[in-house]
């Protein structure tokens, strides 16, 4: 009889949404992280100051807010806050012009002037049916969507927003950009129909769940997890590194929260020949470079508005940023890439103290850049706001190259893992019905490479558990994720019994991994 039914490999976001799933199903479960700290893109720490949080990668997060798996899991109730600026993001433009996306979309459209009408039009429907449009785009388009309008409503404003004429939906430069600047976030070329999908996701959600910040750091959000998984009799062992499945020949099933770089590396020859071939031909897209400054004073922006904004999008025009992000995405590097920048005080006046404050950055460069980004960062916030130099107290750089060091998801500072192409943002990593089971019994993938792809969401963890308790042990219906208080007896599932050498009632045979348990694949 095995000790661990399974083994988890990674506790980014998707790692430990997997984990807490199949805890909460009764499951034994056991994660390993290389690093010495858990979280992945989750993780924050003091790096100029004890006093000052700094978050190492992600550091604001609409899909916390909104996505199905974290609306069950409940953050708040486990005593993380969601903290919301006034103003979800910004977008400066040219003199002291700047675009902004109040959280009140009323205090948006007058602010768009011309173009608030319009605004209105495009994003007040998917407000309404919000949860259903966050849930078919986060289900990785399968299965039939819970609300009937969410594609019907979705569809054309996709089509619409990947068009050759999105220029002329918008009348104003400030609507153009403010959209455009969302779209972004897609890290490829624009526009393109996952650009477009995006946009309108997060788009909309700044005037709903919004674009919180997590009290205390991101962190927050991965020790909720954590907690919740030892609550329910799971181990995490940190400092540990899986070279090889062999490695795991303890239990029973494998999930792994790595790219499909990761998945060749700990698998190797035990994958299928032509299942190796289609993972080595996925595409990973642009990469980031990450600056974190420690400053003595707010940013000086010259419209004093902006600094009320938790995100702020410097690309500067439409036309200015299809060009760039689309140059980006085809491994030109310029000196005035897409930056976006993240002042978490504005929301959160704890992560730091009077006359020392942390602002994160992040630069859209080629995958695999060498550069280190802190003068272009740098340059790039003082043309929007004079002065910002001579704030800094200390900054560092990572380069898009040196991303992929810190967190091995992160092929060539892809934070994606993964282009977001159309095709990819469905199909990935393989074409297959379904994503998360690879060719060797018993392993999964539940990382960002799998849908619904990026962002802190959890979700490509809770539906590779959906299709390990579907798959090996014969459970359709998915385990409460409530909290105890809410959840009742559902929070404390009985164990499952560990069934070697059986057949669990609509389930394969469990396997054991082995020495030779891919020569049959």
């Amino acid at each position: 009889m095995s000790n661990t039914d399974v083994a988890v490999v990674g506790t980014g976001p998707n790692g430990l949404a997997a984990a807490v799933t199949l805890a909460r199903a009764g499951l034994r479960i056991e994660l390993y992280e290389s690093a010495d700290a858990i979280g992945g893109g989750l993780r924050s720490k003091p790096l100029f100051d004890a006093a000052v949080v700094h978050d190492i990668c992600a550091a604001v997060h609409p899909m916390a807010a909104a996505s199905r798996f974290f609306r069950e899991f409940d953050l708040s109730a486990r005593g993380v806050e969601l903290l919301h600026p006034d103003i979800s993001y910004a977008h400066p433009l040219n003199g002291d012009r700047a675009a902004l996306a109040y959280r009140d979309l009323g205090a948006t459209c007058e602010h768009l002037g011309p173009d608030g009408a319009r605004w209105r039009a495009l994003m007040e429907p998917l407000l309404r049916h919000s949860a259903g449009v966050v849930d078919l785009i986060l289900s990785g388009w399968h299965g039939a969507p819970r609300d009937c309008l969410a594609p019907l409503l979705l569809t054309p404003r996709v089509l619409a927003q990947s068009s050759p004429l999105v220029p002329r939906l918008f009348r104003t430069e400030q609507a153009r950009s403010l959209l455009t600047g969302v779209a972004a976030h897609a890290v490829g070329r624009l526009p393109s129909l996952a650009s477009g999908a995006v946009a309108l996701l997060l788009g909309h959600l700044a005037h709903g769940t919004g674009w919180p910040i997590p009290q205390g750091g991101s962190i927050r959000i991965a020790q909720a997890l954590a907690d919740d998984i030892t609550a329910h009799g799971g181990e995490i062992h940190t400092g540990s590194h899986i070279a090889d499945l062999r490695e795991l020949s303890h239990a029973d099933v494998v999930l792994l929260d790595t790219s499909p770089k990761g998945l060749l590396r700990i698998a190797g020859s035990r994958l299928p020949y032509r299942y190796q071939r289609r993972l080595a031909r996925f595409r990973y897209g642009p990469g980031a470079a990450k600056a974190d400054f420690l400053v003595s004073d707010p940013i000086p922006w010259t419209d004093p508005e902006i600094g009320k904004a938790g995100t702020v999008h410097l690309g500067g025009t439409q036309r200015e940023m299809f060009c760039q992000e689309t140059l980006t995405a085809k491994g030109i590097a310029t000196d005035e890439p897409f930056v976006l920048v993240v002042d978490p005080m504005t929301a959160d006046p704890g992560r730091g103290m009077p006359g020392k404050r942390p602002v994160w950055a992040y630069a859209h460069v080629p995958n695999g850049d060498t550069r280190d980004p802190v003068d272009i960062i740098r340059t790039r916030i003082e043309r929007y706001a004079p002065g910002f130099t001579n704030t800094v107290l200390a900054q560092r750089g990572i380069s898009a190259s040196t991303y992929e060091e810190y967190n091995p998801n992160y092929v060539g500072g892809d934070i994606g893992s993964g282009a977001l192409t159309l095709a990819q943002s469905i199909l990935r990593p393989v074409p297959q019905i379904d994503p998360y089971h690879t060719p060797l019994p018993g392993v999964y993938l539940c990382s960002a490479s799998t849908p619904p792809g990026p962002s802190v969401h959890g979700m490509s963890g809770y539906l590779a558990a959906q299709s390990v308790l579907r798959r090996e042990y014969g459970i359709r219906t998915p385990p409460s994720l409530a909290p105890r208080s809410e959840a009742g007896d559902h929070a404390a599932a009985e164990p499952i019994q560990s069934a070697n050498t059986t057949t669990p009632p609509g389930g394969r045979r469990r396997r054991q991994i082995d020495s030779d348990r891919g020569e049959s694949g």
